[in-house]
């Protein structure tokens, strides 16, 4: 996959907070960029992602009859993780 020039104009004032955000983790402001749009890339394909297995297997109200209530956990990286409990039976 080649690349591509992408020239942009923006506000001074923006391209100070680039440039703060992107020292802070030791980046260039175009690495910083990128990298920005790569996770919103992500982002918004994960949520039509999740948006499509909805509509194939039903609301999560639904989900929540068959499995039970959903149990949040946190993860080892300080993050949420929800996990559908089975009924028992």
């Amino acid at each position: 996959m080649g690349s591509t020039v992408l020239s942009l104009r923006i506000d001074g004032e923006l391209l100070d907070r680039l440039r703060q955000h992107a020292a802070k983790r030791g980046m260039s402001v175009q690495d910083y960029v990128v990298r920005t749009l790569i996770r919103d890339d992500f982002d918004e394909r994960f949520t039509a992602a999740v948006e499509e297995t909805e509509k194939f297997y039903g609301d999560s109200e639904e989900t929540e009859k068959l499995y039970g209530d959903s149990e949040e956990e946190t993860g080892p990286d300080g993050g949420v993780r929800h996990s559908l409990t089975p009924p028992v039976t």
